[in-house]
């Protein structure tokens, strides 16, 4: 494996890492739902399962939809292509997720360095800003 498919395979994981499932509140790394990740070249194919095959549908489509839109926002990659499977609805889940529009890498790295500050500005804040009646 050459050197940058290996520093493109570590930046696709951390990515993976940030994302959390909405209904449970654990990275999707955590509770393993990445089964395979291809890179060729430019362009990265995903599989996933979700925690059972009756989740709740909008928690799928969120935690695929996030899936592409993080790892697109890797410089050098330019396709990212989800396959959900073990999910009764996993056929419209690939379809919409795969077929909607990707992002522009300028918006999301807007985003993220909103993200950034708002977290800063989180950090910065005294633990006991607590209003006293």
């Amino acid at each position: 494996m050459s050197q940058d498919i290996q520093q493109t395979r570590r930046l696709i994981f951390d990515e993976l890492s940030k994302i959390v499932d909405p209904e449970i509140g654990v990275s999707i790394m955590e509770l393993e739902l990445i089964d395979k990740v291809d890179i060729e070249e430019k362009d990265v194919n995903v599989d996933l399962h979700l925690t059972s095959p009756f989740c709740p549908a909008v928690f799928g489509f969120k935690i695929a939809q996030d899936v592409r839109d993080n790892i697109y926002r890797i410089d050098g990659i330019e396709n990212v292509k989800i396959n959900v499977s073990n999910h009764f609805m996993a056929e419209a889940i690939n379809k919409q997720v795969n077929e909607s529009k990707l992002p522009s890498k300028q918006q999301q790295q807007q985003q993220e360095e909103e993200n950034e500050e708002e977290e800063e500005e989180v950090e910065q804040k005294p633990m006991n800003e607590s209003k006293l009646e």
